[in-house]
């Protein structure tokens, strides 16, 4: 009978909110997780499912080792659903009201330095490679935006990329000459390839062998990149360092919220709290 309701609810969640594939998978694991949990109590009818029946799905999760923000995320889904259950007169009690988020240490983004970012540009890539990079860096987008460009939502002469973001918002991103460039010298690559192939693909980012470009693939290589510097870092610490470096550079906090995606500003002022530690920490080194 919970099934039921899961599917019905991820369908919501999908037509309604218009939420990305990613977000959905994520909500549609942790509603089954909590489904095939709850079946050792063998209820009847879904009005019998308790607060404490979520407590000990809860602590279940702690006794799997899982971390505070994944615990997070579970109980954010599981309050998400049966919010909706309520919402709908499926239950008239909300079982998940007062259930509390486990309290997650204040942790700021890992962000590269301006020097640093020119040292990963100096690094020898393939076109599709410095394009990526080129493209994550100048309009801070998130790999599932990028590998999700489409060819015509690029725009060389006018200098602009149109991405959809969470929630299915689209946002159109300027991108300076360097950008324009490394992505201008790809599309030569990729014309050739579809040619090659004889294949027609509306996206942006494609392989050697035709086939779109993946959020691993991009993962695989921001990492592999990141070794030349010695960092561990990912698509997203390009994205932070895009803010980063903007705001350190005089750009309005209002306008980074809208290049970044960000639907509360409060999301974007974590990125000022990072600007001042970064001072602090230039300014110890020099005057040791």
């Amino acid at each position: 009978m919970l099934i039921h309701y899961i599917a019905q609810y991820i369908e919501y969640l999908e037509i309604e909110r218009g939420l990305s594939a990613n977000t959905i998978l994520a909500y549609r694991s942790d509603l089954y997780s909590l489904s095939d949990f709850l079946q050792q109590f063998n209820f009847e009818d879904i009005h019998e499912i308790q607060r404490i029946h979520l407590n000990m799905y809860i602590k279940s999760l702690y006794d799997k080792k899982y971390t505070p923000r994944s615990i997070t995320r579970e109980i954010a889904s599981l309050k998400g659903f049966f919010k909706w259950m309520c919402i709908n007169e499926i239950l008239k009690h909300n079982p998940a009201l007062a259930i509390e988020q486990p309290k997650l240490p204040k942790r700021l983004p890992k962000v590269l330095s301006i020097n640093e970012i020119k040292e990963l540009l100096d690094t020898k890539m393939s076109l599709i490679e410095k394009a990526i990079f080129e493209l994550l860096y100048a309009a801070g987008l998130r790999v599932s935006e990028l590998t999700d460009i489409q060819y015509n939502n690029i725009d060389l002469n006018s200098k602009y990329v149109r991405c959809i973001g969470k929630g299915s918002k689209e946002r159109i991103v300027p991108i300076g000459n360097k950008a324009c460039n490394a992505v201008k010298k790809y599309l030569k690559e990729r014309d050739f390839i579809i040619k090659k192939y004889n294949i027609s693909t509306k996206y942006c980012f494609i392989k050697e062998n035709g086939k779109k470009l993946t959020r691993q693939d991009v993962y695989t290589f921001i990492r592999n990149l990141g070794k030349n510097i010695h960092k561990d870092i990912s698509p997203h610490t390009i994205r932070h360092s895009f803010a980063t470096h903007l705001l350190e550079n005089g750009a309005d906090l209002r306008v980074v919220q809208e290049l970044l995606g960000h639907s509360d500003v409060s999301t974007t002022q974590l990125y000022t709290h990072i600007s001042k530690k970064r001072l602090k920490e230039i300014y110890f080194s020099i005057n040791k």
